[in-house]
Formats: C-alpha cells, structure tokens, sequence
C-alpha cells in the first residue's frame, strides 16, 4: 500500500469551505452547487475531499463516533511552489479568501522559504518553496533523497 487517493477534510459548514476551496482558491471541480452533500477536489495525483464533519466521525462508527475535536490534531496539508514569489502570491490569496494566515512568508530552518495558512476548519496548510526541489509532468514534487 504506497499511495494516497482521496484526503478527506471534515468540515462544520459545507456552503463555507466550498466557498474557501472552489471559489477562493480555484480547487478544481465540476459541483456547481454551493452546498454539496460531498464534493471532489481535482488535484494533480489525489483528490481533496469535503464531507460534513459529523458525517465522516458516523461513517467511522456510526455506533460509537470518534469525539470530535477543536484544535490542532499535528496533520498539515502542502501546497510547494516553485519560486519565493510564488508562496508570496498563494498566501494573499488565501488571505484574500478568509484564511488565518498563521505564519508569514520567509525562510525556513531548512534552507526554504515557507508560510502557513490555516483554512476555515482549522486545517493547517504549508506553503512552500527550496530552491533543490524539481516537479514531475503532474507538479508533483521530486524528492532527490528519496
């Protein structure tokens, strides 16, 4: 088992998060509806999935659902970009579509530059740039030390 299909967020208010995701930061779909049951995100490689947060916790165990937190459950989701300006440009973006933009673009310990937006649920998500990264035909990063 080497790979990952679908990244499903559970989310408070659907209408809210496709509005952050589909309108905001242009995640590809073809829903028009403004408050799906589910949508499916298009991503180069995976699908990002939005379901009803008490939805998903029943679908675990109806019988007896996983507690439902506030806070950081320690995943964050990546967005890595191909120039400093890049992260630059998708971070005004997310701050432009609402987001929490829980850390400012610039250089990171690891020799990148990076940024943190946190999305309407309080998903945390990277926004990252090294200048030793190359990206296949999908955009999907190419790790060299892999």
């Amino acid at each position: 088992m080497n790979r990952i299909n679908i990244i499903a967020l559970g989310v408070r208010d659907m209408a809210r998060s496709v509005k952050f995701y589909r309108d905001g930061l242009g995640f590809k779909t073809n829903e028009t509806s403004d408050s799906p049951q589910v949508i499916f995100f298009d991503c180069n490689g995976a699908k990002l999935e939005l379901y009803p947060l008490e939805g998903i916790a029943k679908d675990i165990n109806a019988e007896n659902p996983p507690k439902i937190a506030e806070g950081f459950a320690g995943v964050t989701l990546a967005y890595n970009c191909k120039s400093e300006g890049e992260v630059r440009e998708v971070i005004e973006q997310a701050r432009k579509t609402g987001a929490v933009i829980a850390k400012e673009p610039q250089k990171a310990f690891w020799g990148g530059y990076h940024a943190y937006f946190a999305d309407p649920d309080g998903y945390y998500w990277e926004v990252a740039y090294s200048p030793l990264w190359k990206f296949d035909e999908n955009d999907m990063i190419i790790l060299e030390n892999e």
